[in-house]
C-alpha cells in the first residue's frame, strides 16, 4: 500500500495597492498543497482560492478594441508590455509558478520584460488558463517560471471589478526540487494618465 500524505493548508495575507483613481484589494487567499493527482513522486498539486477587487472610479470610459496579441499586457502581465485594446484599463490576475527559483526576486525580472524567462502555452492569449475551479497541468523544469491565468477583464468604464476563484487546481509535474508560487494582480490604464499597478501575493511553497 502507498504511504498516505495529508494535505497542508495555508491562509495567505491580504493586500492593497493604490494608484491614481484606482485601488486593488486582495483577500481570502489560501492554498492547499498535496501529492499530485497523477500519483507519482515527481509531482504535487495545489488548490488555490482568493478574491481580488479593483475599485476604479477614476478611469476613463473607453470601449475595448482588437487585441494586438502577446506583446500586450493581456498576455504578459507585469512585463511592462502595454495593453493596446483601447479600453480604459485592463486587469489580469495570475499565479506565477517557478521551480527552484526565488519567487520573491521576480519583481525585477518581470519589470525588465525578460521574454526568454517565460514559457507561454495554451490558447488564452499565450497563458495557461487556471480559471475558477479549473484544473491546470503545469510541466516545470528546474529554473523555469510559468504564468497560470485566473482571469482577465477589460475595464471599459469607471466602477468596481471582481475576481473570485475557489479550489482552482494546479498540478505541478517535472520539478525535481521545490516549487514556489505567488499571486499577481496587474492593472494597467490607457489614455493620457497611463499607469501600471501591481499587487503581489505572499509566496508559498508547493512541496
Amino acid at each position: 500500500m502507498p504511504t498516505a500524505h495529508a494535505d497542508s493548508f495555508q491562509r495567505l495575507p491580504g493586500g492593497k495597492a493604490v494608484g491614481e483613481g484606482l485601488t486593488i484589494y486582495r483577500s481570502k487567499e489560501s492554498v492547499r498543497v498535496g501529492p499530485s493527482m497523477a500519483a507519482n513522486s515527481m509531482g504535487r498539486s495545489a488548490w488555490v482560492s482568493g478574491n481580488v477587487r479593483v475599485v476604479a472610479p477614476g478611469i476613463d470610459t473607453s470601449d475595448a478594441g482588437p487585441n494586438n496579441g502577446p506583446r500586450g499586457e493581456d498576455a504578459m502581465p507585469g512585463s511592462n508590455g502595454t495593453s493596446t485594446t483601447g479600453a480604459g484599463g485592463t486587469t489580469t490576475v495570475v499565479y506565477v509558478v517557478g521551480c527552484q527559483v526565488s519567487i520573491g526576486q521576480l519583481d525585477a525580472g518581470l519589470r525588465l520584460g525578460l521574454g526568454g524567462l517565460f514559457d507561454f502555452t495554451g490558447e488564452t492569449g499565450g497563458i495557461p488558463l487556471l480559471g475558477v475551479g479549473g484544473n491546470l497541468n503545469l510541466p516545470l523544469s528546474p529554473g523555469e517560471v510559468k504564468y497560470a491565468l485566473v482571469d482577465r477583464k477589460q475595464m471599459t468604464k469607471p466602477g468596481t471589478y471582481y475576481f473570485n476563484w475557489r479550489n482552482a487546481q494546479m498540478d505541478i509535474q517535472g520539478c525535481g526540487g521545490y516549487a514556489q508560487a505567488r499571486s499577481l494582480a496587474v492593472v494597467e490604464t490607457t489614455g493620457n494618465n497611463h499607469q501600471k499597478i501591481q499587487l503581489w501575493g505572499k509566496p508559498f511553497t508547493i512541496g
